[in-house]
């Protein structure tokens, strides 16, 4: 049977809160790296049901489970701003374009920097789970299957979760459904389409 969005959107809390997946159990040693993937048109429902009904309802278990959400559009924006380039990127876009842009800022926007810096924002050990999101927004600034790469010694034991905005069949990672595939191979759906 196919589940609809919204069937597989509420399974997500169920999944999520179970001790299980807080504690990586039955992954055969792999790291607890889960992404739900969706139809990219479905970007807003997605946000909000994150937004409004996962997020408090994690605070609200007993214990509280001890989430913190990176919206990757946001971090990359204030590394930039922090490094006095958001300005310089958004007149070399005008300038040079996408490409001239994306060249400049290669450099500053390497994964494993941004992988440091969710590590120096938020204390992993502390976290029972971390959410990305805005992989969408920050494409093609910022490649996931990298950047998941760069996540994985930083994370311990605590899980991940990604929402991504396209297919993920288990072994590559699609973004809107329509990019090439980036073979990625370390993560688990965390809900998958069909029962």
């Amino acid at each position: 049977m196919t589940l609809s969005l919204e069937e597989r959107l509420n399974q997500i809390l169920p999944r999520v809160t179970s001790r299980d997946f807080l504690d990586s159990k039955g992954l055969g040693n792999e790291i607890g790296f889960w992404i739900f993937d969706y139809p990219p048109d479905r970007e807003m429902d997605v946000r909000d049901f994150l937004s409004g009904t996962v997020v408090p309802a994690l605070g609200k278990q007993s214990p509280a489970i001890r989430c913190a959400v990176v919206d990757l559009l946001t971090l990359v924006t204030e590394l930039l701003e922090e490094r006095k380039l958001l300005d310089k990127a958004i007149a070399m876009q005008q300038t040079k374009g996408n490409d001239g842009a994306l060249a400049a800022l290669r450099s500053v926007l390497k994964e494993d920097k941004l992988a440091q810096k969710i590590a120096d924002r938020h204390d992993i050990a502390a976290l029972d789970l971390l959410v990305l999101t805005g992989v969408g927004a920050v494409y093609p600034m910022l490649r996931t299957h990298t950047l998941l790469s760069a996540l994985h010694p930083i994370m311990g034991s605590t899980p991940l979760l990604m929402f991504f905005p396209g297919r993920y069949d288990g072994h590559s990672l699609r973004l809107f459904n329509t990019l090439a595939e980036d073979h990625y191979y370390r993560a688990f759906r965390l809900v998958p389409e069909t029962t």
